[in-house]
């Protein structure tokens, strides 16, 4: 399916809904066990439209076949990837791939992060990340169609698949301007519906270990935790909290390391609870650290970091112990939005 096939197909999944809300419980649950085999039905049909011209080692499950053949065709087909090999990663978001690289693209191996599929994935709390945040297009720019930001605040279907894509738009763009920055990522290579193409960390046999499953001598700890002070730093430069930082997200490779997992990606100045989401991700890598031995003080390390970029050490304040009636309390949450 292309773009407009999803849209189109989105837009007859709303209509249903509205009827649905004219049903009885007992239809409506039959309804949408209804489209949700027809969606199924339609994407295993595309999958083998695919693998009619191209034919991957990697053998997967039917569901995870057809999603994968789905969200990889158009990066096969611009020639970035001529096979995928194995799965290295699997996530509650998304899953990695190992693929061999094609004519497009200067290196042997390279990884393909496919997010699953939107109905599988959790992002209850994902407005935490997304506050100050504008929603972004499949090509990375902010999204100013009038209809897509008014589907996004009704929840539509339609909507949430552009919420959807923007969440992995983050990340890509993001990728970009820290590899362009000097940033110990992998580079990113291509972005299309619903994968991101990168450098691969590893070697045809293994894939880099993340640093949570290591124990590094003391001196190398002390190198790698000045490595990702550096990143840190880094990214508040060019206006990004990682928002998830830990040993979990930080790869390491022959002495080197690299930082992944960028979709929730927050930034300071317009999200109000970003001094104390940055202060969590220092304190992440300080606990891990801490056990490598490195000595570290988490809280004295974010203040100096945040303060050095011109931001200010603010509390957030949770709407429900604010009163609309004082001025004070206004001003407040006025400076939270």
């Amino acid at each position: 399916m292309n773009t407009n096939d999803y849209i189109k197909f989105f837009e007859e999944l709303d209509d249903s809904n509205d009827e649905d809300a004219r049903s009885s419980p007992k239809r409506t649950s039959q309804r949408r066990e209804s489209r949700k085999l027809e969606m199924d039905a339609r994407l295993f049909v595309h999958a083998q439209e695919i693998s009619r011209e191209f034919q991957f080692t990697y053998k997967a499950a039917r569901f995870e076949e057809a999603w994968l053949l789905d969200s990889l065709v158009e990066i096969a087909e611009h020639q970035w990837i001529s096979d995928v090999l194995r799965k290295v990663k699997s996530g509650k978001e998304a899953s990695v791939y190992l693929c061999r690289s094609g004519g497009g693209v200067d290196a042997p191996l390279v990884a393909a992060k496919v997010y699953r599929p939107r109905s599988l994935r959790n992002l209850k709390n994902d407005h935490q990340y997304r506050a100050g945040r504008a929603d972004l297009d499949e090509n990375g720019n902010v999204i100013v169609d009038d209809g897509a930001l008014y589907a996004m605040q009704k929840r539509t279907a339609y909507g949430e698949e552009v919420r959807h894509q923007s969440w992995i738009a983050y990340e890509f763009k993001t990728l970009e301007i820290l590899h362009q920055a000097g940033a110990d990522v992998p580079r990113p290579y291509a972005m299309e519906r619903n994968a991101i193409l990168m450098g691969f960390v590893g070697d045809l046999a293994n894939a880099a270990p993340t640093l949570h499953s290591l124990t590094l001598e003391l001196d190398e700890a002390k190198t790698l935790f000045d490595r990702v002070l550096r990143n840190i730093d880094l990214m508040l430069a060019h206006d990004r909290i990682h928002g998830d930082l830990s040993a979990f997200n930080i790869l390491y490779w022959e002495g080197d390391i690299a930082l992944i997992d960028f979709p929730q990606v927050v930034i300071p100045e317009s999200n109000p609870a970003s001094w104390s989401i940055f202060l969590r991700d220092v304190t992440r890598i300080c606990q891990y650290f801490s056990t490598q031995g490195v000595r570290c003080n988490a809280r004295k390390l974010a203040s100096e970091l945040w303060v050095s970029h011109g931001h200010r050490i603010v509390k957030e304040v949770d709407p429900r112990y604010l009163d609309p009636d004082k001025a004070e309390d206004r001003r407040i949450w006025a400076k939270q939005k």
